[in-house]
């Protein structure tokens, strides 16, 4: 397990001093990408083989929104390891050690070189450290979208502010561009999130707004190509 340690502060907070959804996600990316510098044997690996981990799904169950100057502990464990994908909980406590936010995702290894997908040694996996997954209420990570019946909204514009030190588009910043288009008085108790081709600078991402019984879904594609899928319900 690995933890990081945070304050919400002023630019963390929306106008009415909660903690942002796209800086708790920012938290949980982070405290998930550090998590490597707990595993020196994976760290060596994945650099000597010019490789990455990139997010392929996540799903956050919200249980309560932090609001201004509450300290907060984020961590993170590994639950499965297979060749091409991790699996793992991440999850932010209050002071109290109480969850706000509870979140499983899985994650894809990539050779940083070709994009594609790259194995990881056994011997690497049999050196990892793998923990009981975490209590939630788990949801598959496919997104189904209805046939019919979506609203195509105003494109968005990939910036450099939208790209990491992997050369595309952040995952937290894919929630910073949905939330956008939410309703005012939507809010969000579980979101899932399904990454399928990145979004590189210069791109135009077309958001799609599906409404279905009980959520709301968004696709954002580049040409004909589903980028990313975000769930969002009640």
């Amino acid at each position: 397990m690995y933890s990081l340690n945070y304050k919400v502060t002023t630019s963390t907070c929306d106008s009415e001093g909660n903690l942002k959804l796209y800086s708790a996600l920012q938290m949980l990316q982070d405290c998930s990408e550090m998590w490597i510098e707990n595993e020196p044997k994976v760290k060596q690996f994945f650099s000597e083989q010019n490789m990455a981990q990139l997010l392929a799904s996540r799903q956050v169950e919200i249980v309560r929104v932090p609001k201004y100057k509450e300290e907060l502990t984020v961590t993170t464990l590994v639950y499965e390891m297979k060749p091409m994908f991790g699996f793992r909980n991440t999850f932010i406590y209050d002071r109290e050690g109480k969850p706000c936010y509870k979140t499983w995702s899985m994650g894809a290894f990539v050779d940083k070189s070709t994009g594609k997908l790259k194995s990881v040694d056994a011997s690497i996996i049999a050196s990892m450290n793998i923990e009981p997954s975490m209590q939630m209420n788990y949801v598959g990570r496919r997104i189904l979208l209805p046939k019919e019946g979506g609203i195509v909204l105003d494109r968005i514009p990939v910036q450099k502010n939208d790209i990491d030190y992997n050369q595309h588009v952040n995952n937290a910043n894919y929630i910073r561009m949905v939330v956008e288009l939410l309703p005012n008085q939507f809010k969000a108790q579980n979101i899932r999130m399904e990454y399928r081709k990145p979004a590189k600078l210069g791109d135009m991402l077309t958001p799609t707004m599906y409404q279905t019984e009980h959520a709301l879904q968004f696709s954002l594609s580049i040409g004909n190509d589903v980028s990313t899928i975000i769930e969002f319900s009640e």
